[in-house]
């Protein structure tokens, strides 16, 4: 399977269906990961991609059980991902995609032994995200404009993931029963279904408030066919469906080039400059976590670099003796 191309969840699929019982096994392994885990279809087929390459690499070397992997098979499979290209963080991923496949096997009864016992990540120097600074935001929060339907939409949606810090598919994924502008609070809904509360400000809460009650009712009332609209969805598009993730992301694209930002700009970098701006405020760390959604506040931890930056910077500019 080629460095240079990432396959499609369908190449995935065939090449699974094409893997003998090595293919059936991981099948079934992503089966139990999407009903007892609630992992999302991102990561899902994230995990699938890994792992249909995985029994790729079984499958050229003559191996079809995967109770017979041994700790050699597995150094062996690991070698082959430097001379592909692959980074230190791609490595890492599907690593612990397998790791998880084998130890799921060991744990069921269906291996003898969990040969990636023992195998370490490789290391690699976690990269700081990319941010906006606080004009550029206030400058794309303005981009979309207030004079057409579309822009009472868009503004609301951006203006939503920058109070919140929420993923795009949380964003686009939002119901109306899942807002309480009445009480500033929006429930979203994370990796593996779980569900937090998460605090609006002001200018989100009008935004939202905005979009609902004229620009989405003019929205609906244009469309021809109301049956096929999405009147749970708070965020739809032309067409009364749901606003999808490809859309938002064209949409986005558009405003920041509007707002003179020549940088790409991503729905993830709105959430990575939430994050920041909140700890550059004086916000703690747990804090962000909780509104992140984050499992783990090693996963947050990252966001302490960009902060640390943030304050040499201040302390360059301030400190009579820097």
């Amino acid at each position: 399977m080629a460095a240079d191309r990432r396959p499609s969840a369908r190449d995935s699929a065939a090449a699974l269906g094409g893997a003998g019982r090595v293919g059936v096994v991981i099948t079934d392994y992503l089966a139990h990961l999407k009903v007892e885990r609630g992992l999302s279809v991102n990561t899902l087929a994230a995990y699938e991609r890994d792992l249909a390459d995985y029994a790729e690499h079984l499958g050229e070397h003559g191996v079809t059980d995967l109770a017979a992997v041994v700790g050699e098979t597995l150094v062996t499979w690991l070698q082959t991902l430097p001379e592909r290209g692959l980074s230190a963080r791609s490595q890492a991923r599907k690593l612990v995609a397998v790791r998880g496949l084998h130890k799921h096997l060991r744990r069921e009864g269906l291996a003898p032994i969990d040969p990636t016992r023992g195998l370490r990540l490789p290391k690699f120097v976690p990269r700081l995200p990319e941010l906006l600074s606080f004009e550029e935001v206030g400058a794309l929060l303005r981009a979309p404009g207030l004079d057409t339907t579309a822009g009472l939409r868009d503004t609301a949606l951006l203006e939503l993931m920058y109070a919140t810090g929420c993923r795009v598919s949380e964003a686009v994924g939002l119901d109306r029963a899942q807002l309480h502008l009445d009480r500033g609070l929006v429930l979203l809904s994370g990796k593996g279904d779980k569900e937090r509360f998460v605090p609006l400000g002001e200018p989100a809460v009008a935004a939202l408030s905005n979009w609902l009650s004229a620009g989405r009712v003019q929205m609906l009332a244009r469309l021809r066919k109301q049956k096929g609209a999405h009147v749970s969805a708070v965020f739809i598009n032309q067409r009364g469906g749901r606003l999808t993730r490809q859309g938002w992301f064209s949409r986005l694209r558009a405003h920041a080039k509007a707002a003179g930002i020549a940088r790409p700009v991503s729905p993830h970098k709105l959430r990575h400059s939430f994050a920041t701006h909140l700890l550059e405020g004086g916000a703690d760390l747990r804090s962000v976590q909780a509104l992140l959604g984050h499992a783990d506040i090693a996963t947050t931890q990252i966001y302490t670099h960009v902060s640390d930056r943030h304050l040499r910077e201040t302390y360059r500019r301030h400190h009579p003796r820097a």
